[in-house]
Order: C-alpha cells, then structure tokens, then sequence
C-alpha cells in the first residue's frame, strides 16, 4: 500500500515544484521589466489599423463545416498511419475494416459535396 501511494507523492512534489518555478520565473519577470503604460500603448491594436466600430461581428456557418470537415479527415490520418505501419500483422481482416472506415467517411464526404458544403461563394 505504502507504494501505491509512493506514486501519487512523487506527482504531488512535482506538480509542487512546477508550481513554484513558475511563481517564482513570474514574480522575477514582474520586477525586472520596464513599465512604462502610455495612451498609445493602451489602445486596442488590430492589425496596424485603428479599431472601428465595436468588436462584435457575425461570422458565417461555413467556416465551421471547413473546420469540422478538416478535423474529421484530420482524424482519419491518425487512424490511418498506425494501421499502415501494423498492416502486416493485421491481415486481411485489418484491410477490410479499414477498408469499411474509409468507406464511411467517402459517404460522408459525397454527402457534402451534393448538399454543396464545399463550394465557396
């Protein structure tokens, strides 16, 4: 029992140092820099131009089906690599079911292009 615990103390203690190297590197950092606040320096910066108007502004639901679908194929290729490397020992019943997978997300992607996800306007 005394081992099984041995292992969360050894987390603790380092979690505990982390902690105050950052504490301590933050504390160091906040007493060395210059600081010398100005109007200008206090103003929103954005892209070298003033800001305009306010920050708020609505943003198209397309961006997110570009973000979603490139995260889907995003996964796909980290299933895809491992499976490339064992498909060896795998065999035919590996090829099948990755085989299986990628069909799947073929479906998915037809389905997009024919609800015109993908074309951009």
């Amino acid at each position: 029992m005394i081992s099984y615990f041995q292992d969360y103390i050894t987390v603790g203690v380092v979690l505990s140092v982390g902690l105050v190297l950052m504490t301590l590197v933050l504390s160091l950092s906040a007493v060395i820099r210059p600081n010398n606040p100005t109007s200008e320096k206090l103003t929103t910066y954005e892209s070298g131009v003033d800001p305009v108007g306010t920050g708020w502004s609505q943003t198209y639901i397309r961006y997110y089906v570009f973000g979603l679908l490139f995260v889907i194929f995003d996964v796909e290729a980290v299933f895809i690599f491992p499976w490339a490397i064992n498909l060896e020992k795998l065999g035919y019943f590996g090829l099948i079911e990755m085989l299986i997978f990628i069909f799947i997300l073929l479906i998915g992607l037809i389905y997009a292009i024919r609800k015109d996800v993908l074309k951009w306007e």
